[in-house]
């Protein structure tokens, strides 16, 4: 009489049941290989970006600033008034370029106004000498305008300006975020912000060029060190910290 427990032959269905587990291990298997580099967003080796710089960039461009100076046919110089115009233009160069653009003047060439343009121009160099701007960064070039009977002189430099990114992508439910990754939006009001608020954009792309050293500090603090004394400056008895004692 054959036991109703007896082991059943390979033609049964316990190898069946083995089958089907061992296919269901191995989905399970490939479905635990699924990284983030799967969802979509913006990821780096595997990893979302989290650094505002990166996620909301602020694009640094140049563009032109001009300033244009009509000059009358028989004129002796500039007026007072234009004199105005170019010391708030000179301060704003000053104030957008530092150093980074050359300040281009513009004269007409064969225009009936041409003579009086010429002396403008000699004006205009002694002015921007006197504001402290040196001569490499000033280029006069000429142009061509012989109908126009006033031609004016046109000032011109490239001054840098940042554009913050586009705010408002609000596409994650942060409520059910399991990922706990940082949001489409994160940073993005920081970078608008800053670049609407920065004095001059050059900034962002890299440090300000240096003014020269004070040679005559230089050498005090040179003849100090060789001599043996301190190189830095004396301090008055008010500046000194007073320390007391009590026993």
């Amino acid at each position: 009489m054959r036991s109703p427990i007896a082991p059943r032959t390979a033609s049964g269905s316990r190898p069946v049941v083995a089958q089907l587990l061992t296919v269901s291990l191995l989905i399970l298997a490939l479905a635990g290989c699924k990284t983030l580099d799967d969802e979509p967003g913006a990821h780096v080796a595997g990893w979302t970006l989290i650094d505002p710089t990166q996620r909301h960039p602020i694009i640094v461009s140049q563009q032109p600033s001009t300033m244009a100076l009509r000059v009358a046919r028989g004129s002796q110089g500039l007026t007072p008034a234009q004199k105005g115009q170019i010391a708030t233009f000179l301060e704003r160069y000053r104030v957008a370029d530092a150093g980074n653009s050359k300040l281009v003047i513009a004269v007409p060439s064969g225009s009936p106004n041409e003579s009086a343009a010429v002396r403008a121009v000699g004006e205009i160099r002694q002015l921007i000498t006197a504001y402290g701007f040196s001569e490499a960064n000033v280029a006069i070039e000429p142009y061509h305008d012989g109908r126009d009977a006033g031609a004016p002189i046109r000032l011109s430099y490239l001054r840098y300006v940042a554009e913050g990114p586009e705010c408002g992508r609000w596409t994650t439910n942060l409520a059910e975020d399991y990922r706990n990754l940082p949001y489409p939006n994160f940073g993005c009001a920081q970078q608008r912000n800053l670049a609407a608020q920065i004095a001059n954009p050059a900034d962002l792309l890299g440090p300000r060029t240096m003014e020269p050293a004070d040679q005559e500090r230089r050498a005090v603090v040179s003849d100090k060190y060789r001599q043996g004394r301190p190189t830095g400056a004396e301090k008055s008895s008010d500046e000194r910290i007073q320390v007391k004692t009590f026993n």
